[in-house]
């Protein structure tokens, strides 16, 4: 889902880990040294790999993320900082805007500060080490805000074959069924031992005993991670002929294979509004302006980042309504507006369609 952020805090039950989420998909797991000194774009590389304890990594970065039941007060350097930026934000090699560009922070994403000055913050986010400016940056109480807002924990499957159940209970009816190492949204933990997942934008629920919790905030990409999207993104327009928002059928089932994992299970109305969002962004100057850009763009689609598109689209097994939705949304069609995002409806302000607000 697009930017489909609900926290809450789960720290008894399940093994619970956070991360900066790099376009890699790549998360810290609690109690595995050597993963996290391994792992890229993850809390144990910002905060100084090899000098702390995973423990340690966890309860700091927990206290981070108002994740403890008593506040801390935490001195600036291994602090969380976000960016207060519309679209995107030079990471430069030292604190200058002559400086060499190291990579780019875009909206939403995080990091983890290092050193602070003259106006300029050090600070590692995924691959990235460089300076940017304070002027683009929040720090202390408004970073926690914005995170708790933007973060978003995410479910891992950690069993061969997981049923996702209509209620939280053995008992109940199943909506399917889910693989080792499926990746999934989590919206609630209740204390009897299951957890409301997003399942094809439906609520199901699955047994918290077979999953793996991951509390996850974007990441910036470097230059060079940059440079080889951008390369993939070109390669794939040569195959691909987009025209002016036309397409062939190769990539109306790509775009209808996203809308199958965002919302196969709403209506019509809700498949055609996802696919609308995908299109909408498509035309703004603020995301890639191709289909297959806008789906793979870093940290957006989880179904796209953790291989479910793909898995469906290969399959072939995509819904006659999700075809459709693609090519009316394709064609123009648009029952939201101009929007951009969407997450589970939460309240916020919106255009509400089914189990989704879009904004």
């Amino acid at each position: 889902m697009v930017k489909s952020r609900r926290l809450f805090a789960a720290l008894t039950g399940i093994a619970m880990s956070f991360a900066l989420f790099a376009h890699t998909g790549i998360t810290t797991q609690a109690g595995s040294t050597d993963y996290l000194d391994n792992m890229r774009g993850g809390v144990a590389s910002i905060l100084n790999p090899g000098s702390t304890s995973s423990s340690d990594i966890v309860s700091a970065t927990a206290k981070e993320l108002n994740l403890d039941l008593t506040p801390q007060v935490e001195e600036e350097v291994g602090t969380l900082v976000m960016a207060n930026v519309q679209n995107a934000l030079n990471v430069r090699s030292d604190a200058s805007e002559e400086a060499s560009k190291v990579g780019k922070l875009y909206k939403d994403c995080g990091g983890i500060i290092l050193e602070r000055r003259d106006g300029w913050t050090k600070l590692q986010s995924g691959n990235i080490i460089g300076w940017a400016s304070d002027e683009y940056l929040l720090f202390g109480e408004d970073a926690r805000i914005l995170a708790n807002d933007v973060g978003r924990t995410m479910a891992t499957i950690d069993t061969e074959t997981l049923r996702v159940r209509t209620e939280p209970g053995t008992d109940a009816g199943i909506l399917g069924l889910l693989p080792k190492g499926e990746i999934v949204e989590v919206l609630s933990k209740d204390d009897n031992g299951w957890v409301c997942i997003d399942y094809e934008g439906a609520d199901g629920y699955v047994s918290a005993e077979f999953v793996v919790l991951d509390f996850q905030i974007d990441a910036g990409e470097t230059m060079e991670e940059i440079r080889i999207r951008e390369e993939a993104e070109k390669e794939a327009k040569r195959h691909v002929n987009y025209g002016a928002y036309t397409t062939d059928a190769d990539t109306t089932m790509l775009l209808a294979a996203l809308i199958q994992c965002e919302a196969g299970g709403e209506s019509y109305e809700g498949q055609v509004a996802v696919g609308a969002v995908v299109m909408n962004r498509v035309r703004s100057g603020a995301y890639p302006n191709s289909i297959h850009g806008v789906i793979y763009a870093s940290g957006q689609f989880t179904p796209a980042l953790n291989g479910k598109v793909n898995a469906l689209y290969e399959s072939g097994n995509i819904k006659s309504s999700c075809i459709q939705a693609a090519g009316e949304a394709i064609s123009g069609v648009s029952n939201v507006g101009d929007c951009t995002h969407f997450r589970r409806n939460n309240g916020r302000e919106g255009i509400v369609i089914g189990n989704h607000v879009f904004y």
